[in-house]
């Protein structure tokens, strides 16, 4: 097993490979790239400087967005994710940054965009080849980490079995500390031993050669807790405390401080980060203006035939619940005759109240959702999150679903992952609001963009539009 103790002391090195293995991808396919246009690998000082501006530049991008923390125990796609956006914006500030020091001219736009295209997949098969390579030798024992449980309850055992049915992460179960029993019964028709009491956790640290001691307990077990942390004070051993919340429905639940407080945020979303709700608020406004931009036509002349057919306002404004459960007023263009909801709002009430001639159309092509870039720009939605409702239903459905004002952590959207999966109008609400925390929870721009383009190749036309 020497071998194995060896990989794992000099683990650190993985992140050092990683680096090299991002630099020799992106040099190699822009060098790749030059030959294949050219036939040559001479490469003018243009295509020079551009190489080492994109190292550099990348160097930067990877590092700020984490592309080389230590990715045990995750999974692909999340470096997955880290990668392709850290490289989308490595190639964004490249060509930026030609473009402002007026060196756009000493290399073709084609060898560009084939090096960004190749230099992606190149570092996407790197890291996915070292990941494949490293989770075969930590299945046969190498590039292990030694994990000691402290605990024998339900919480300790799920640990211990979720570590044990992964053996690629690299983490291996030593044993448990407790007082009660000599063995612990998994449900994996296995025994672990246990190797000793708290008060000897010390010398089993050192004894067993473990690298990471997992706390287990139930929160009321704070003593027992604290004379872990004392037992091992002169150790080196890392020290894990894993949460008793599997009574709490969790929503990307992060670790922070409050004055010193240590907190769990059991609810939270990586869209309620500083940086991330800036990236968000500038991809709402540039995509929302270049749309408007786009559409100004159309918008007009769907707002020509909804004023020919029918008397009153082109615009229909109706209060909508969004971030934090403020209410807005949500516009789209007028779909039904004016007194149409004199009787008071009914959910999913499309098919009773009185749609206009041009109004059938719009709500089956959703057209009439268009006016909403106009909301975003103002800054009540962005361009992807959940849907909107209205607010005599939001004081209604909470009360009855579970979670479903954990929707209103984030702005309303115009479209998002619930709408391009066909849950959208007379639907499943239940089902709507699971999308819609998934999507909380696991938001990125890269989830964004996906949504983006499937609302445009499938998104307009819908028989559950409403």
């Amino acid at each position: 097993m020497k071998t194995g103790h060896a990989l794992k002391e000099h683990s650190a090195s993985i992140g050092i490979s990683l680096r090299i293995m991002d630099a020799i991808a992106i040099v190699l396919s822009g060098l790749l790239c030059f030959w294949w246009f050219n036939n040559s690998f001479d490469l003018p000082r243009g295509y020079k400087n551009a190489l080492l501006l994109g190292l550099l530049i990348g160097e930067v991008t990877f590092t700020s967005l984490g592309a080389y923390r230590g990715w045990r125990g995750t999974a692909f796609l999340s470096e997955l994710k880290t990668v392709i956006i850290a490289n989308i914006l490595t190639f964004g500030l490249l060509i930026f940054s030609a473009f402002i020091t007026q060196s756009s001219d000493s290399y073709s736009r084609e060898w560009t965009f084939a090096w960004f295209s190749t230099a992606l997949v190149l570092v996407v098969s790197a890291r996915y080849s070292l990941r494949v390579t490293l989770g075969a030798l930590r299945e046969r024992g190498f590039n292990v980490r030694r994990v000691l449980i402290v605990g024998n309850g339900e919480l300790g055992k799920q640990a211990a079995e979720k570590l044990i049915t992964n053996p690629n992460i690299g983490l291996s179960v030593a044993g448990f500390v407790t007082e009660k029993e000599a063995k612990i019964e998994l449900n994996l028709d296995q025994k672990i031993n246990v190797l000793g009491e708290i008060k000897e956790l010390e010398k089993l640290v050192i004894d067993h050669k473990i690298d990471q001691v997992w706390i287990a307990l139930p929160m009321s077990e704070v003593k027992t807790m604290q004379n872990v942390q004392k037992a091992l004070r002169s150790s080196s051993a890392i020290i894990r405390v894993v949460p008793d919340l599997f009574g709490f429905r969790l929503l990307n639940q992060s670790m922070t401080e409050v004055a010193g407080l240590p907190i769990i945020n059991v609810t939270t979303s990586p869209m309620m980060e500083g940086k991330n709700r800036l990236i968000k608020s500038i991809e709402d406004k540039i995509i929302a203006s270049i749309i408007l931009l786009s559409i100004s036509p159309i918008m007009f002349i769907l707002a020509f035939l909804v004023k020919l057919t029918s008397p009153g306002p082109v615009f229909y404004k109706q209060e909508r619940v969004s971030w934090n459960g403020k209410a807005f007023n949500m516009l789209k263009f007028r779909s039904m005759s004016v007194d149409s909801e004199k009787d008071g709002v009914k959910w999913g009430g499309a098919k009773s109240m009185s749609v206009t001639t041009i109004g059938a159309f719009l709500r089956k092509t959703s057209l009439d959702e268009l006016p909403q870039f106009i909301n975003v720009l103002k800054g009540d939605m962005s361009i992807v999150g959940p849907r909107p409702e209205r607010t005599v239903f939001v004081n209604q459905f909470k009360h009855e679903i579970p979670g479903y004002m954990q929707k209103h952590m984030v702005k309303a959207g115009i479209t998002g992952l619930a709408q391009i999966n066909g849950w959208r109008g007379d639907t499943d609400l239940e089902k709507r609001i699971e999308l819609d925390l998934y999507y909380i929870e696991n938001w990125s721009v890269w989830l964004d963009i996906k949504i983006i383009l499937l609302t445009f190749l499938k998104g307009f036309i819908d028989k559950n539009a409403a």
